[in-house]
C-alpha cells in the first residue's frame, strides 16, 4: 500500500527546518538573550534579600521536608513513576503524561538557555543540594523554574484525567483536588526559594509557563492522543521530529546539563510513540484491567514491578552498550566526524574545546566545530530503548508469565 505523508506533517517539518535555519543565520538566540537577560537578572539580585529573610526560618526538617517535596516532582521521580503508571492499566494517562513531561522538559529548557538567568547568589544565599539531582539541578540556569512548571503542568492535567474519569463525582471532592494542587504548587515554588535554587521571578516564570503549556495541552490532548494511536505516518513522522529536535535547540550563554535532560526525554517519547504504536491492541487499550480491580490486584502488580524494572534497566543498559558501539562505526562509514565528551574516551578532545562543546543542541554549535557530538546519540538510543521496552516488551512478558 502507498504510504501518503499528511500535508500538515510535510508543513511541520519543513517550518521547524526552516526556523533552525533562520534561528542560526540571524543568531535569534543571542539577539533574545540580549533583550531579556537584563530584566530577569536584575530581578533575581533584588530578591536575594526575600530568600535570606526565608532562609532565617532554616530548621533540619524543613530542610528535608522540601527536599523531600522537590524529589517527588523531578524528573528521576517521574522517569520512575511513569512506567508504574503504564503498567496499572492508565495507559492514555501514563503516555500523555510522558508526552507532556517530554514537552515541559524542552520548553522550560529552551527558555533557560535563552536568557541563561543564573539562580540566587550563594552566598549570601543558603543553597541545599541533598542529592546528585539537585546537585545537576543546580548547574542549570534558574528562569523559569523547571520544579513549578513540571508540578503544573503534571499535576494539572493529572487532576483533570481523574476528574474526567469520575464524571458526575461530588464536586466537593472536585473543589478538594483543586485545592490540592494549588498547595502543592505553592509549597513547591516556596520550598524552591527555601532551598535557595530559585527567585521569586523564577517561581513566578514556572507558574505563569507552566498555565500557558497546560492550557494548551488541555486543548490539544485528544487529538494528540487520536494521531499517536490510530494516525497516518506517526512513526516515521515522530522519528523525524525526535531528531530535528536535538537540533532546534538554544545554544547556553555557559554549558549546562539542559540539553542532556532534553534529549533523554526526546528518546523516551520517541520509544513511548514507537511502542504504543506496536501493541496498542494488545497491551494499551481502554479496556485493560487496572489496578485494585478484580483483574489485577495489587498482589499481580507487585508481580509486574519485580519482573519490569529490572527488565527496563537491562534494556537501558543494553541500549547504552550498543549505541555506543554502532554510532562511531556508522558515522565512520558515512565519513561523519564526531567526538564525545563522556561516553567514549577515545573520542575526547582537549580540556579547553570539550567545555566549549557541551552547549549542543543548536546547528551553529553542531557544525562551526566540524564534528557532532556522539553522546547525544548514545544518550538519546539508550532512553528510547528503555521507553520502548516500559510499552513494548516488559508488557510482552507479562503476557506471557500471567501477569
Amino acid at each position: 500500500m502507498e504510504t501518503v505523508v499528511p500535508i500538515w506533517q510535510a508543513v511541520a517539518i519543513g517550518g521547524l527546518i526552516f526556523s533552525v535555519f533562520v534561528s542560526s543565520f540571524f543568531n535569534l538566540t543571542h539577539r533574545l538573550r540580549s533583550l531579556l537577560q537584563p530584566w530577569v537578572l536584575k530581578r533575581v539580585l533584588a530578591c536575594d534579600a526575600l530568600i535570606i529573610r526565608i532562609q532565617k526560618y532554616q530548621h533540619r526538617y524543613l530542610d528535608y521536608f522540601f527536599s523531600a517535596l522537590s524529589f517527588v516532582v523531578s524528573v528521576p521521580f517521574y522517569t520512575a513513576f511513569l512506567p508504574l503508571l503504564f503498567w496499572s492499566g492508565h495507559g492514555k494517562l501514563a503516555r500523555q503524561m510522558t508526552i507532556l513531561m517530554a514537552f515541559c522538559d524542552y520548553s522550560g529548557n529552551c527558555i533557560k538557555d535563552i536568557i541563561s538567568a543564573p539562580r540566587p547568589n550563594s552566598p549570601p544565599v543558603r543553597r541545599l543540594t541533598f542529592t546528585k539531582d539537585e546537585v545537576e539541578n543546580a548547574m542549570e540556569y534558574g528562569f523559569p523554574s523547571s520544579h513549578t512548571l513540571n508540578t503544573v503542568c503534571l499535576s494539572g492535567y493529572l487532576l483533570h484525567y481523574v476528574i474526567s474519569y469520575n464524571r458526575g463525582g461530588d464536586p466537593f471532592t472536585d473543589l478538594v483536588g483543586y485545592i490540592v494542587v494549588c498547595l502543592l504548587v505553592g509549597l513547591i515554588g516556596f520550598g524552591r526559594m527555601y532551598l535557595g535554587m530559585h527567585s521569586l521571578i523564577d517561581i513566578i516564570g514556572g507558574l505563569v509557563f507552566g498555565l500557558v503549556i497546560l492550557s494548551l495541552w488541555l486543548t490539544v490532548h485528544n487529538s494528540l492522543d487520536y494521531f499517536i494511536v490510530l494516525g497516518q505516518n506517526v512513526e516515521s513522522f515522530w522519528a523525524i521530529l525526535s531528531v530535528l529536535l536535538l537540533f532546534a535547540y538554544p545554544t547556553p550563554e555557559l554549558p549546562t546539563p539542559s540539553f542532556e535532560f532534553h534529549t533523554a526525554f526526546d528518546g523516551v517519547a520517541l520509544g513511548i510513540v514507537t511502542g504504543v504504536r506496536q501493541t496498542y491492541h494488545q497491551f494499551h487499550h481502554e479496556r485493560v484491567p487496572r489496578i485494585f480491580t478484580p483483574q489485577l490486584p495489587l498482589s499481580i502488580f507487585s508481580g509486574r514491578m519485580l519482573v519490569g524494572i529490572p527488565t527496563i534497566l537491562l534494556v537501558k543498559i543494553c541500549s547504552k552498550t550498543l549505541a555506543k558501539w554502532t554510532l562511531p562505526i556508522i558515522s565512520n562509514t558515512l565519513g561523519i566526524p564526531i567526538r564525545s565528551t563522556t561516553y567514549i574516551p577515545a573520542l575526547f578532545e582537549s580540556t579547553g574545546n570539550k567545555k566549549s562543546n557541551k552547549a549542543g543542541g543548536h546547528v551553529r554549535s553542531f557544525f562551526q566545530q566540524g564534528s557532532l557530538d556522539v553522546d547525544t546519540g548514545i544518550r538519546f538510543l539508550q532512553y528510547a530503548g528503555l521507553a520502548w521496552s516500559v510499552v513494548d516488551l516488559v508488557p510482552t512478558l507479562f503476557f506471557y508469565l500471567g501477569l
